[in-house]
């Protein structure tokens, strides 16, 4: 998938039109092609809670759906799939995302797999994602990566219901997600 070997800069990635299918990952520029019915599917139902969650609580922290750009780095520029900055870090939104964001939700799907799993949960542990959610509509599960003393820790793995910690009381009921 890589694109090029060939390294660039950030500020070369940024003059790239906007939509052109790339992730900027360890300095590299990575295809990033369409995504599938399933991968919008679970990340529309995604949407969904993250939605009726900030309604029923009144929260005023900031919900980003997807592509969305963060920038981490001068290396690393990602576009995940759904994003939760906090009202009291509301200071790292600007045009893009310039920062860590307190919660990160990728949706898995064949193309991009590695990348969410590998580099990307890493570059996310080193600037501070608090809670990594990996949705996998392949096999219909998910992962809850909590942040603790620098280094990400499985919270919670689950086929039936994910339960958030930063935002008590949202909760994925995995098999709706994938319906």
């Amino acid at each position: 998938m890589l694109t090029s070997d060939k390294k660039i800069t950030l500020d070369e990635y940024m003059q790239m039109p906007i939509g052109a299918p790339y992730q900027y990952i360890n300095g590299c520029l990575i295809d990033w092609p369409s995504r599938t019915i399933d991968h919008q599917v679970a990340l529309m139902n995604v949407i969904a809670a993250f939605v009726n969650y900030g309604d029923r609580i009144k929260d005023n922290g900031i919900y980003i759906p997807g592509p969305i750009e963060v920038i981490l780095d001068d290396q690393n520029s990602f576009q995940p799939d759904f994003i939760y900055i906090s009202n009291e870090r509301r200071d790292i939104v600007k045009d893009y995302i310039y920062g860590a964001p307190d919660i990160v939700v990728e949706v898995l799907w064949e193309k991009n797999a590695y990348y969410d799993l590998r580099p990307k949960k890493d570059a996310y542990e080193k600037y501070g994602v608090k809670e990594y959610i990996i949705i996998d509509p392949i096999q219909q599960n998910a992962d809850l990566y909590l942040l603790k003393d620098g280094f990400y820790y499985l919270h919670q793995k689950s086929y039936e219901a994910l339960n958030s910690v930063i935002l008590p009381g949202l909760k994925f009921d995995l098999p709706k997600l994938f319906s």
